[in-house]
């Protein structure tokens, strides 16, 4: 993917910033959505931390382990640059600036063997005890589910068995409640604020994070944000979207799945 410019960076976060006062919002969790590989999303994201000084920032793109490591790390760009060098999420040096604005990480990222576990034994399995408090042990509704298989088949580039696409559903399920739990443990050990900093397809009001906040604790004062970009709005329903977002360069994300000559 070829860099952005830092100049229409800017251009696009002084754009949005001028025209969304996060310091006016209230309420208990905020999830910001994203194209994992778009700055302007990432950007979007760092003014909203800026203004909202919310009490954690929960990190879909950390571990556990990893966010303890970033507890004392200056909360400078370059600083957060250096120490997550050899972290597992490939891009998370894009991060920098979110990650300086964040006075508590707290990440959520999941080990494979829960995903393989979750993919294997189903979601509310490899939860644990909680799992019908976030409602795990309630099967989909038959409509989403096949909608949900049908864009994980899409997401693969059609070159999966479709007969895979239930198990990843499961772990897709696994992901979103254990975002929840982490954003509820935040609430409880920092208060409210908190953000999460996710994925679109988990910030979905629909079927995302937000229905598992629900489930576990009712009441939570919650607002999902998507981000697409010009021409391209999120799948999905949120509470608001931002979509004028440039697109960046990217690679065919299918030509992995391409037979080589």
């Amino acid at each position: 993917m070829a860099a952005a410019s830092a100049g229409a960076i800017l251009i696009y976060a002084l754009a949005v910033f001028a025209s969304t006062v996060w310091s006016d919002w209230a309420g208990d969790v905020l999830i910001i959505g994203e194209l994992h590989d778009n700055p302007h999303h990432h950007a979007q994201q760092r003014n909203a931390l800026i203004e909202m000084r919310p009490k954690a920032v929960v990190f879909e793109m950390l571990t556990p382990d990893e966010a303890a490591q970033l507890a004392d790390v200056d909360r400078t760009a370059d600083a957060m640059t250096a120490a997550t060098q050899g972290f597992h999420w490939s891009n998370i040096a894009d991060y920098a600036d979110v990650l300086a604005q964040s006075p508590v990480i707290v990440g959520a990222a999941l080990s494979r063997a829960d995903m393989r576990a979750a993919f294997s034994d189903g979601a509310a399995r490899s939860f644990g005890p909680e799992a019908g408090r976030f409602g795990l042990t309630t099967p989909l509704p038959a409509a989403q589910q096949s909608a949900r298989e049908s864009l994980q088949f899409d997401a693969h580039c059609t070159a999966m068995p479709p007969e895979m696409m239930g198990g990843m559903v499961e772990a897709q399920r696994l992901r979103d409640a254990a975002f929840a739990r982490a954003v509820i443990d935040a609430l409880d050990t920092y208060g409210a604020p908190v953000v999460l900093i996710t994925g679109n397809g988990h910030a979905r009001t629909d079927w995302g994070v937000p229905v598992y906040l629900e489930a576990a604790r009712t009441g939570l004062r919650v607002d999902s944000i998507g981000q697409g970009e010009a021409g391209r709005p999120p799948q999905g329903t949120f509470d608001r979207t931002l979509t004028d977002a440039p697109t960046p360069a990217r690679d065919d994300p299918c030509a992995a799945f391409s037979p080589k000559g």
